[in-house]
């Protein structure tokens, strides 16, 4: 059954993606970044949406309550990775525009890579190096001057369940930056979704929100480190059963 119910998801977001893509194309020909940024986010909604009725995948969501709620109040979300569902479920949650940071290579994967390039967020060549961060930071200070929330996943890949990656300081760098706290954010994907797996089981996800940590007078190691901290001690909570005892 759960492969049944894969396919058809797979299938379903196929379909789908294709007729939302062209749109937005032809929405970006008059359309703001804002207007477009919101038309994605629905097919991502709706992504999460069939997730939940055909795999049967249900979020439970904590500490929405952490994040900002001024008009012009920004953040780096700094965000655990185990498959692809957060990277559907983040705009889908999210009261206010995020902006992703990606490899440009992204870019040309059909439909849903020309539509992400409609969208005002922080495509980088990692080929560029000190470069590319330079160009990260000029577009980051311009999105959290208009109160554009940025993601970045710290780990820089999927990690299997249970498992720690290298935690990079690219976020905590361009936090310090633009002078915008981090929220740590813990989620448990890989419960029902695993990395690289195409059969995904019903269950309950969990998304938890961390408390915003202030960036200022901060060195990226140290803010990282904290980051980690609180997200690894968040993951062994919400799934003890994947890590073994200390």
């Amino acid at each position: 059954m759960s492969l049944l119910r894969s396919v058809v998801h797979m299938l379903w977001l196929a379909l789908t993606v294709i007729p939302w893509a062209l749109a937005v194309l032809v929405l970006a020909l008059f359309a703001g970044p804002t207007r477009i940024y919101w038309a994605c986010a629905r097919w991502l909604k709706l992504a999460v949406d069939s997730g939940t009725v055909i795999l049967g995948i249900q979020n439970r969501i904590t500490g929405m309550e952490n994040l900002p709620t001024g008009p012009l109040d920004s953040a780096v979300l700094l965000c655990k990775h185990q498959s692809t569902w957060e990277a559907l479920l983040m705009p889908a949650i999210m009261p206010r525009p995020l902006a992703y940071v990606f490899k440009k290579e992204l870019l040309w994967v059909p439909f849903f890579g020309w539509a992400m390039a409609c969208m005002d967020m922080i495509h980088i060549d990692r080929s560029q190096g000190s470069q590319a961060f330079k160009k990260m930071v000029a577009s980051g200070k311009r999105l959290v001057g208009q109160g554009t929330w940025i993601i970045l996943f710290p780990e820089g890949t999927r990690i299997d369940r249970g498992q720690v990656g290298e935690y990079k300081t690219g976020g905590t760098r361009l936090a310090i930056q633009c002078g915008v706290p981090v929220i740590p954010i813990a989620v448990t994907s890989a419960k029902c979704w695993p990395r690289k797996a195409f059969i995904k089981t019903p269950g309950i996800v969990d998304i938890s929100i961390g408390k915003p940590i202030p960036s200022v007078g901060r060195r990226p190691d140290e803010l990282m480190a904290e980051v980690q901290a609180w997200i690894e001690a968040e993951m062994r909570r919400l799934d003890p059963e994947a890590y073994p005892p200390r």
